[in-house]
């Protein structure tokens, strides 16, 4: 493998876990924020205010 392609491969590879791991953190922020469940809703509440997430 030449340098040019290792480059490219290493920087596809930090992109894909910086999507990956966007992605999970949107998944916690929107199901605690939505969720209809109040254990759910009580274990997130003072989170949600404190970052301004509308919760009720």
């Amino acid at each position: 493998m030449n340098a040019m392609t290792h480059t490219a491969a290493k920087s596809a590879s930090g992109l894909m876990q910086i999507v990956f791991v966007a992605l999970i953190g949107a998944t916690i922020v929107f199901a605690a924020g939505l969720a209809h469940s109040q254990t759910l809703h009580d274990a997130a509440h003072d989170m949600r205010h404190s970052t301004g997430f509308p919760c009720h």
